[in-house]
């Protein structure tokens, strides 16, 4: 198996700043992707931003400018760093990593954690 465990969440002032952090663990050979999804309450689950190795970040329009997805080291821990959050961006946010433990491809997904932006 492939863990993957968020951390970093919480309360966040509009306009402040917040690193969320996404480890995953499990004798990986390979991450072939990454990437943060959240879900508000009563709302799907949406794509906020992916990576893939030797590829070009993609965000969600809602967040470019202000979000930056980066990782791919050897601790195999990925960030979502959230610049100007607005209340809107409050949700539950998923990290999901497609990895190979060879010979066998996961796709994984943690247990999330809670961010709240509110003055």
């Amino acid at each position: 198996q492939v863990q993957v465990v968020e951390s970093g969440g919480g309360l966040v002032q509009p306009g402040g700043s917040l690193r969320l952090s996404c480890a995953a663990s499990g004798s990986i050979s390979s991450i072939n992707a990454m990437g943060w999804y959240r879900q508000a309450p009563g709302k799907e689950r949406e794509l906020v931003a992916t990576l893939t190795s030797g590829g070009s970040p993609n965000y969600a329009d809602s967040v470019k400018g202000r979000f930056t997805i980066s990782g791919y080291n050897s601790k195999n821990t990925f960030y979502l760093q959230m610049n100007s959050p607005k209340p809107e961006d409050t949700a539950v946010y998923y990290c999901n990593v497609q990895a190979t433990r060879w010979p066998m491809q996961y796709d994984s997904w943690g247990q999330g954690t809670q961010v709240t932006v509110s003055s």
